[in-house]
């Protein structure tokens, strides 16, 4: 049987609720990875395009996104009109990007999009692919480690939190371990990593930033 996909529903707002506290974090990595400003980056499952829209403000003009989200690529090309060619419907688990889309980058950005994903080694296969030599991949997911999954048993919101009838939410539950061992198995270095909302070890999400090995 094969896998269903479920469509995110974008609404009139181009921000994720957790915008406001990763893409700062995504922001201080950019900046003590010393990317230039003409550094081609792409933004691998950019729903509602707020976060290209924050780089193109920032003077990255070299900047890309793509979703398999038909709504939020329309929300994208309508809330952000002067970079409406830069967002385009691709499917994250397929090879090819769309070719009127740069096939390399210097740094690629995946913002809470791993946790959705069947099959998140196609995914970051993908990646890998589509980066430059040495490249770099920053990815962020929420967090799971031993205190906050304790935390959640205790305060008996596991299924709530894990809750297996929900469509189109998270499938995938990533600590610093997996996902830094995934990562490596794909053949990257990971490089920084930092906890993102919240006290430490119950951080809301987590950002690792990761080199294309060759």
């Amino acid at each position: 049987m094969a896998n269903r996909y479920i469509e995110y529903k974008w609404n009139r707002s181009p921000q994720s609720c957790s915008h406001n506290y990763i893409a700062p974090g995504i922001f201080r990595v950019i900046k003590d990875l010393n990317f230039k400003i003409d550094s081609k980056i792409l933004d691998a499952g950019c729903g509602g395009g707020k976060l290209i829209s924050d780089l193109y403000a920032k003077g990255f003009m070299n900047v890309w996104g793509f979703d398999v989200s038909d709504s939020g690529i329309h929300l994208a090309k309508k809330s952000f009109p002067e970079i409406a060619d830069r967002f385009f419907k691709c499917n994250d688990d397929e090879p090819g990007l769309p070719e009127n889309m740069p096939q390399a980058y210097d740094l690629i950005i995946s913002m809470e999009v791993i946790e959705h994903l069947y099959s998140p080694e196609a995914y970051l296969g993908n990646l890998y692919s589509w980066l430059n030599s040495h490249g770099y991949l920053i990815i962020t997911t929420p967090y799971h480690g031993y205190l906050k999954n304790l935390a959640i048993a205790l305060t008996n919101k596991s299924y709530k939190h894990f809750n297996p009838l929900s469509e189109g939410e998270h499938i995938k539950f990533f600590s610093r371990e997996s996902l830094s061992f995934l990562l490596k198995r794909k053949g990257f270095d990971v490089v920084n990593f930092k906890g993102l909302g919240r006290m430490p070890y119950i951080w809301k999400s987590m950002i690792l930033a990761a080199r294309k090995k060759e």
